[in-house]
């Protein structure tokens, strides 16, 4: 008649990748006396792609060849294994006629992998003598899916009533459908979170329903209970139909889907059991029952939050998206989550269900017609408030660079940070002339005023000694930051600068008040910016007007724009995704309103160094002043970046650029002598970002001009 698969379960790919893994490895024995034999495995290829990995994936010979050499009964052992992950793998494709044969070569025999004797062939060669190991699949005809159903749980019924289903007469029983990379068989459904828990990833899941007694037939099973009928949205969520391959992975996917659907629908208790699977060998098909049981619609009942040490509960409700009475939805629920944890106060942020159900009086319910509620806790885990951190850079032409980081990331229990920072510049260095500071402490108050909406004041005092101009000054600045949709970021402030600031043997003092405006875009989607990007756009737009009130009174407005992109070769087949990338970067700037003389040194603009024309000593881009290497600033720029960011194995990476930029004396960019730089560089990636080496030349250098230019640092230059 008939057989029983109970169990449903598909290849994982992290499995494959732990196998790779562990190939790597050194090697171990198994820790007896028996002495270790090594061995090699052939696969004979399939000819189906995905079938071959799933074998691969599932064969513990294949993966523990190298890393975990055994003796001639562990090895013989483990050769046995093999043959039910092997077949699971077929199953898991779909072919369920199939059939495995392990052959071994060890010296001048060759046996079957279940002869009784391969144990004592084994123990019986000599020492280091290796043996071959040579695994095929027959895949027969690949089954696919037959009747597929879906019915609500069925009754228990008690249990002195009811005997256990046996099925009469079978003549076919297909062994259960296991993840063909496991260890052992699985021998149960699925893993159940109890009630009342979160999963590790801290969203909310269902209690499931008791699991029902297993029905003999598929008919049997259709005829227990009700059967359900799914609405389109449900219905295209499923995906599954009649005729379609019998892949594992794919009924698994569909179980998942429809559960998804149904608690986005607001059914949070909804289940979707493990699929109920029957073999049909004479039509070569599968099948597939599903128990379904949606549950009460319910939306958001109160919500909780436990954890809370330093942090005020009432800064995170009001920021918190997720209200009371809106329709339960756990895509809402997440996104809520992530929002209180991008916060930057927590080590951890988790969301479960608090059930029981409860009902809400009309009044609170945003829903009409539905009363039933899910209360909902949220659980945190307070990270450090304080940290110290480090900075240190080089380059040939700004020198050394380092300094120390304080930050207190909540202040007073609303998310508030203070940072302190404290560098030291100028530590030798082609375009400096001295030792020189950079003090400043920055506060950031977030959600000000507005969800999304940050104040950032900045009190800052600073020294430089560049061969261009030397500048002692205090800056105050203060500005707020919004989010707009998912890419733009805008901010507006004001800005009061006093300084000094000597060039060429004229001392002069200045006091600027300025209201810089900017816009960001950026769609690489990188959560830490330091990371590189391999796709997408960052572009930017200032506008600063600005007034000098001492040494001659002047108005000038600062423009600048830059945009960079990434284009990864993977888009023309050449390359694995991320491995290969070009950037390009293009900046323009202007200053209008002011001649160069009339702004001060500080506000003109200037090229050279990494952040413009790399080959060139920072601001050895321009008009010089004589024939010496101090430059005099202009009022307009452009520059642009052409990039090849090449990753390695072992962490490594190399990059190769040509930059090219000018700086002229008029408003309109496009003047000035264009300056060309080219090199190249090494990348060593780390969690935090890449460590960037690169090495730059001038392909036309000026007049004291450097030769060559070396830059350090953490991250892209771009």
């Amino acid at each position: 008649m008939l057989g029983i698969v109970t169990v449903f379960c598909a290849p994982l790919p992290a499995e494959a990748k732990a196998s790779k893994a562990a190939a790597n490895a050194k090697p171990v024995t198994d820790g007896t006396s028996d002495p270790a034999i090594p061995y090699a495995v052939t696969l004979t290829p399939t000819k189906q792609a995905d079938l071959d990995a799933a074998i691969a994936a599932s064969s513990q010979l294949k993966s523990l060849q190298t890393s975990h050499t055994v003796g001639a009964y562990a090895l013989a052992g483990r050769i046995r294994s093999d043959y039910d992950r092997v077949n699971s793998a077929l199953e898991s494709q779909g072919y369920y006629a199939g059939s495995v044969k392990i052959s071994v070569k060890a010296g001048a025999r060759t046996v079957d992998g279940k002869d009784p004797s391969l144990p004592d062939i084994l123990k019986a060669l000599g020492k280091n003598q290796k043996v071959a190991i040579t695994i095929s699949a027959t895949i027969g005809p690949r089954f696919s899916l037959g009747n597929v159903a879906l019915t609500t749980p069925p009754q228990e019924p008690p249990a002195a009533s009811v005997p256990a289903p046996t099925p009469t007469t079978p003549t076919a029983t297909a062994p259960a459908m296991k993840d063909p990379t496991a260890k052992a068989p699985v021998a149960k459904t699925s893993a159940k979170i109890p009630a009342g828990k979160a999963p590790s990833d801290g969203k909310a899941v269902p209690t499931p329903p008791p699991a029902a007694a297993v029905a003999a037939t598929s008919e049997q099973a259709i005829a227990q209970a009700q059967p359900v009928s799914l609405l389109p949205e449900e219905r295209k969520a499923f995906g599954l139909t009649s005729g379609q391959p019998a892949v594992a992975a794919d009924v698994l996917a569909a179980q998942n889907s429809l559960l998804n659907q149904l608690q986005e629908e607001g059914y949070a208790t909804a289940s979707v059991s493990t699929p109920l699977a029957y073999l049909k060998p004479q039509t070569h098909t599968l099948d597939i029952v599903f128990r379904v049981n949606r549950g009460p619609k319910v939306v958001i009942g109160p919500i909780s939050m436990t954890g809370l040490a330093h942090t005020k509960q009432r800064y995170l409700m009001n920021r918190l998206e997720l209200k009371e009475g809106e329709l339960y939805r756990p895509s809402r629920i997440e996104s809520a989550r992530q929002d209180l944890a991008s916060t930057g106060v927590f080590a951890s942020v988790q969301v479960r269900n608090a059930p029981p159900i409860i009902t809400l009086p009309p009044s609170r319910t945003l829903m009409p017609g539905i009363l039933q509620a899910m209360p909902i806790e949220f659980g945190f885990k307070e990270a450090k408030r304080r940290t110290l951190s480090a900075e240190i850079g080089y380059s040939t032409d700004l020198g050394g660079r380092v300094g120390v980081s304080w930050t207190h990331h909540n202040l007073l229990g609303n998310a508030e940070q203070l940072r302190l920072t404290a560098l030291i510049t100028g530590l030798g260095g082609s375009a400096q002339q001295g030792l020189g500071y950079d003090v400043y402490a920055d506060f950031m108050k977030p959600d000000f005023l507005s969800k999304g909406q940050n104040l950032s004041v900045r009190l800052e005092g600073i020294r430089q000694l560049l061969y261009s101009y030397h500048q002692t000054a205090i800056i105050g600045r203060a500005g707020l930051n919004r989010h707009v949709g998912k890419y733009w970021n805008v901010s507006g402030g004001v800005m009061g600068e006093q300084e000094q600031i000597q060039q060429f043997g004229d001392t002069r003092s200045y006091f600027i008040i300025a209201a810089p405006l900017n816009a960001t875009f950026d769609n690489t989607q990188l959560s830490n910016p330091i990371d590189p990007a391999t796709h997408g756009v960052r572009a930017s737009l200032s506008v600063t007007p600005s007034e000098s009130l001492e040494s001659g009174s002047s108005f000038f407005t600062l423009l600048s724009a830059q945009v960079s992109t990434y284009f990864d070769l993977k888009h023309l087949g050449i390359s694995r995704p991320g491995r290969s990338v070009i950037a390009v970067r293009g900046i323009v700037g202007s200053v209008q309103g002011a001649s160069t003389y009339q702004i001060p040194p500080d506000q003109r603009l200037y090229a050279g160094g990494p952040a413009t024309v790399r080959g060139f000593r920072y601001q050895g881009v321009g008009p010089q002043y004589g024939k010496t290497k101090y430059g005099i600033g202009g009022t307009s720029m452009d520059a642009g970046s052409v990039e090849f960011r090449q990753r390695l194995p072992m962490n490594l990476g190399f990059a190769g650029f040509v930059d090219a930029g000018q700086v002229g004396t008029g408003s309109r960019p496009g003047q000035g002598t264009l300056r060309v730089g080219y090199g190249g560089g090494v990348r060593y990636f780390t969690p935090i970002g890449p460590i960037r080496v690169d090495v730059a030349l001038p392909m036309n250098r000026p007049a004291y001009g450097d030769k060559w230019e070396l830059y350090f640092g953490l991250g892209e230059t771009f």
